[in-house]
């Protein structure tokens, strides 16, 4: 009885989260534009969505903001993340409350802060502060998961490296980066899916003729959202949902190859 109980809540719980999903995806191949009639089967939506140039800047727009703030965000993190390891406690504890407070702020404090601090800077609103207001609000997530890798390092290792004549350097990129590498991939990643899914900041700060996926959608739904975004929301959501796939199954099938190794 328990185990049926068990069965039937998770079985909720993924039919309330995919649900909106599954729905989306099957209006994307509804012939009618109309999201209370069945029109038939199509493919003419995503056929659509290729030859409709807004939606691709928008994409386009949405990546690139995405991957340059993203990579500048953990370059600065880990390079925050190293110089506050080398700081006294409690000045390192009150870096890091800081460096907290844009993660617990409300998104639109920080979006109207930004936009009236690239106001009283003179700074025209456009592609340029978009990327400026990713970065700033990447940057503490990126510390958050690049410090707990910091911490689990051993310092003597690198410090054995310098005494054998590396450079500081050479010593990080050789004994510190590789420990540090998941830690940064994981703050990359984080970064780079909190640009693609912002919408409040990027709406303060984005100028006339610049949009983002988020921005555009929006605009959309005040005439009403056309049916070629319910396509690239699908595309969308089987790309990340292939990647998570591909991931997960990686470490599987390595593992699978050493035991055969190993057997061997």
């Amino acid at each position: 009885m328990k185990s049926a109980a068990k069965k039937i809540y998770i079985a909720l719980i993924v039919l309330f989260l995919y649900a909106p999903i599954g729905t989306l995806m099957v209006l994307s191949f509804n012939e009618s534009k109309t999201r209370a009639k069945w029109g038939g089967f199509t493919f003419k939506w995503y056929v659509s969505l290729f030859q409709n140039e807004e939606i691709l800047r928008a994409l386009f727009n949405t990546l690139l903001i995405a991957l340059f703030s993203s990579l500048a965000a953990t370059v600065i993190g880990t390079v925050a993340c190293i110089a506050m390891m080398a700081m006294k406690h409690r000045t390192k504890s009150v870096i890091m409350g800081i460096t907290n407070i844009p993660m617990l702020n409300a998104d639109i404090v920080t979006g109207i802060s930004l936009m009236l601090l690239y106001i009283s800077l003179g700074i025209k609103f456009g592609f340029g502060t978009i990327l400026l207001s990713h970065i700033t609000f990447n940057i503490p997530y990126v510390i958050l998961s690049v410090m707990p890798r910091m911490r689990q390092l051993n310092h003597s290792t690198y410090e054995a490296a310098l005494d054998l004549g590396a450079s500081p350097l050479n010593a990080f990129f050789k004994v510190m980066f590789p420990d540090l590498l998941p830690g940064i991939l994981s703050g990359f990643l984080m970064a780079f899916t909190m640009s693609l899914d912002d919408f409040i900041i990027t709406h303060f700060t984005k100028g006339v003729g610049v949009d983002t996926l988020s921005t555009k959608i929006y605009t959309e739904i005040k005439k009403g959202i056309k049916p070629e975004m319910y396509a690239l929301s699908a595309l969308i959501f089987m790309t990340v949902l292939l990647l998570l796939v591909l991931i997960n199954l990686t470490p599987d099938k390595q593992e699978k190859d050493r035991n055969k190794k190993e057997k061997s």
